[in-house]
């Protein structure tokens, strides 16, 4: 069975979305079995966002964030082992991950802390005035001027 669709119907009314195929194909091409470490992305108004990612184990100088095109990328190096301690059970996994984000148009990362254990990066969408909705008045007592 073919996962592919047509998006054509949807390319008829629009302008502009020439990258709303990409991010089709890119949800459908992700691997389901890429949930380490679990995390939750949270809406906390109009414009304001957070994801919070369970670092269990991480500190702040194993963590890196970085925005390129777009994308925020998560990740955490692997941390040395203790050569102290025998592990009887290991439960809390302190493997190395990489996270992607794609973020939408005028998304800032306004913060992140880590906490308790959790990555937290605030996300705030920042519209410019030049993108915001205008009003656009209708003047009826002037006629267009016809070009021949």
């Amino acid at each position: 069975m073919s996962t592919a669709f047509s998006m054509a119907p949807l390319f008829r009314s629009s302008v502009g979305f020439d990258r709303f195929n990409d991010l089709f194909e890119t949800a459908l091409r992700n691997e389901p079995g890429s949930t380490y470490p679990p995390y939750n992305v949270e809406k906390h108004g109009d414009d304001q966002y957070r994801i919070v990612v369970a670092a269990a184990g991480f500190q702040e100088e194993d963590l890196e964030l970085q925005v390129e095109k777009g994308v925020l990328t998560i990740s955490g190096g692997k941390r040395d082992a203790n050569e102290d301690v025998t592990y009887l059970y290991q439960g809390i996994a302190q493997r190395a991950f990489k996270l992607s984000f794609r973020l939408a148009d005028h998304i800032e990362i306004k913060a992140a802390g880590l906490s308790n254990g959790l990555l937290s990066i605030d996300l705030l969408r920042v519209i410019p005035e030049e993108a915001k909705a205008k009003r656009i008045p209708i003047n009826g007592t002037q006629k267009p001027a016809l070009q021949h």
